[in-house]
Order: C-alpha cells, then structure tokens, then sequence
C-alpha cells in the first residue's frame, strides 16, 4: 500500500544541499477530480502545484503562502498554484480540457500544452505591506526547468529540480512527485555532480513513486553515496481555503451597478476559481451585507 502525501526535507552530513523529496499523488488526483482536466492538463497543473508545495513549505511564518503564476503561449492558458507553510496547496488552469498528442511516446507533452514563450511569476506573501515578486522568462514550459531557472535568476541558489505526473488510461493519476536539490553557499561540487549523475541514471519522478511504497525508498537512490539525515517530514494535502463568508465579500466587492443586476436573480451563485466549490446567496444578504 501506497503511503499518503507527504514530504521530506534532507540534508547531507556536509551540509552542502537541501534536497526536498514529495510525494503528491493525491492532491495532484484531487485537483483533476475538481477540475475535470484533461490527461496532459492533468500532468501541468499537477507539477505546478507539486513545486508550489514544495517551495512553500520553506517559507517561516504560519500566516505566509506562496504563489506560483505561468503563463505561456500554449493551449493551457494561465496555470496558478497557492500553498501554505504546512503543506496545503490548491491549483486552477485556465483550460482544463486543454490537451495535446504525446511526442515522445508515454511522455506528455506539457512543454507545447503550456509553451515555451512567457513567463513565470513567484510571489510570496510574508505579511508585510507588499508581497516579494520574482519573474523570469519561461525557459521550456516542462516547469521544472523553468523552476530551477527561477532559483538561479531570482534567488542566485543553483538547483536540480524534477517534477512528474503519471496519468492512466482512465485520466486518474497513478503517481505524483517531486524532487528539489537546493546547493549550499560553498557546496562541494563534486557532490552535486554526483547527485546529478545518480538523477540521471534512475528512473523519472512520478516512475520512482510508483515503484516504491515510501519516500524513505526513494533518498539512497538520489544520495547514492552520500551519507544524509532526514530532518523535517510533513503531510501534504489539497486545501482551499474559500468559505461562504469571504465569496460573499468579492460579491461585495462589485459595483453597486454589478450588485443590482445580481440582485435580480432568485439565487446567486459563486464558484471558487481553485476548488470549484459553489455558493448559494439570496439577493437579501447582499442588501444585509451592505447595511
């Protein structure tokens, strides 16, 4: 049996890298199941939100969240994912149906879905008055290259980073993971080559989740060689944190002009854009909300 979503944080005896290891089957199934996406829409959305939770989960106060926005010339449209310190992200993509024919056999093409001209936009929310921003050019539109390119351009932090999704034949996910290996200030290069080489010759990211029951299975494949130590381990999940009371807030939000046209519905009906979740409203709370 299959182990829940989860995520780990390692570090070598060296302290020359941070390598961050989850596995997001379920949340990445989640998010097809609410969206109703197609396969290779599946595998876009599934890497963007793996590598949202990823990120996130480095972030230091309880309240803060990051975003990652991309957008590229392909069919996909806008692909945006949220997550907060404690492994909780949610995704939407502007056209789910989107889909194209592999290229490569058994490979998605996510790279032409997405495209490789555009951009990709990391903000993080750290409760001060304005959110850090960080934006590159797409490099391929796979995301994990565009990722890693982010970290380099944004952040100066060299990194190896993979991101995958297997999809069966039914358009459930079979498996969902990522991989991310952050360098140290004065890491030891030999031993960054040496987890690149074992990256190279092991099977992809969503493959080694689907063959080993644990993440734990998984690090002496990566860290072939290297003595390491796990030091943070967490359960990840898909969590939107729309309510009732914060749609009734955006209607608010409308014009008076905007209101008054809602107004003459019987009921009013929001979807929440990340988890598709509907709200009902009588015209009546949008007048008692405004008194």
């Amino acid at each position: 049996m299959t182990e829940r979503d989860r995520q780990i944080k390692i570090v070598d005896k060296g302290r020359n890298i941070r390598l961050f290891l989850a596995r997001t089957t379920a949340l990445v199934e989640e998010g097809h199941r609410r969206h109703g996406t197609s396969a290779t829409a599946t595998a876009a959305l599934g890497r963007v939100m793996t590598a949202a939770v990823m990120m996130g989960s480095d972030l230091k106060g309880a309240q803060d969240a990051l975003t990652i926005r991309i957008r590229g010339d392909g069919p996909a449209g806008t692909i945006i994912a949220t997550a907060d310190t404690r492994g909780g992200v949610r995704g939407l993509i502007s056209d789910p149906t989107a889909d194209l024919p592999e290229i490569v056999p058994g490979k998605l093409a996510v790279g032409q879905l997405v495209g490789s001209v555009g951009f990709l936009e990391v903000v993080k929310d750290l409760g001060l008055k304005q959110p850090f921003t960080g934006r590159i050019e797409l490099v391929s539109g796979e995301i994990a290259e565009d990722i890693a390119q982010y970290f380099y351009s944004s952040e100066q932090i060299p990194a190896l980073v993979s991101l995958g999704v297997l999809v069966e034949t039914d358009l459930s996910v079979r498996s969902a993971g990522g991989l991310m290996v952050q360098a140290m200030p004065e890491a030891d290069d030999q031993l960054l080559q040496l987890i690149e080489k074992n990256i190279m010759n092991s099977a992809s990211i969503s493959h080694l989740m689907d063959a080993h029951t644990t993440l734990e299975d998984i690090v002496p494949i990566i860290l072939a060689g290297i003595e390491y130590e796990i030091i943070d381990d967490m359960d990840l999940n898909f969590l939107c944190k729309c309510s009732r009371k914060r749609l009734l807030q955006v209607l608010m939000g409308l014009s008076a002009e905007e209101r008054k046209e809602l107004q003459q519905e019987e009921k009013i009906e929001v979807v929440c854009n990340f988890c598709q979740q509907k709200y009902l409203y009588s015209p009546e709370e949008l007048d008692a909300e405004k008194n």
